[in-house]
């Protein structure tokens, strides 16, 4: 085992087999066979397919590393719902090794080494109010709180209205982003938001 070129991938957030073969100056089929053997092992951790972090630095992330993995792990998708409303306080709820994401693909979750990521469906029409912090994409605080409540009133999402705190919500945001939804989640967020 070669620990100063693994210290080199400890330095990446992620890497590929491609990556690997470069590093490791292998042919990519050599490169696959050595990334199976390292996860085998416990070097590596296999995120999915063609994604991997070494065990070293997956056992030491922070959330901030957790939601630019989470991502990367769906492309588009933006951070949001109770993973959101916690990352800016709108909750006392406290989501733990749990990641929850807005996508315009399929509904899923991607469990690793311990870590859920959670993608829930969207329609393409309500893909929007987010934005870039610190190299990940997240809801805004008002369109996560949106999100969140858009798949409750479907019927589709779990939430601990108890915990939110809609007095840190923008009002005038909020009612500008409900108007492309429906009745019924208007009405639900008007209830649940007071506005």
């Amino acid at each position: 085992m070669d620990y100063a070129k693994i210290q080199k991938l400890n330095e990446r957030l992620f890497f590929s087999v491609e990556d690997v073969a470069k590093l490791f100056s292998l042919k990519p089929n050599s490169a696959r066979v050595l990334c199976s053997r390292y996860q085998k092992r416990g070097i590596f951790i296999r995120v999915k397919n063609n994604f991997y972090v070494t065990e070293s630095s997956w056992s030491i992330y922070e959330r901030e590393e957790f939601y630019q993995i989470s991502n990367f792990l769906q492309v588009p998708s933006y951070l949001s719902f109770m993973t959101a409303l916690f990352f800016y306080g709108v909750t006392t709820q406290v989501p733990r090794s749990y990641y929850e994401s807005a996508s315009i693909r399929r509904s899923k979750e991607i469990n690793v080494d311990g870590v859920s990521f959670n993608f829930r469906k969207i329609k393409p029409e309500y893909y929007f109010g987010f934005t870039k912090k610190n190299n990940f994409f997240i809801a805004t605080p008002e369109k996560a709180v949106i999100d969140s409540l858009y798949l409750y009133s479907l019927g589709r999402y779990s939430l601990d209205l108890a915990a939110l705190d809609p007095g840190k919500l923008d009002r005038k945001k909020l009612k500008e982003l409900i108007e492309v939804y429906p009745s019924k989640t208007k009405k639900t967020v008007r209830r649940i938001c007071g506005i």
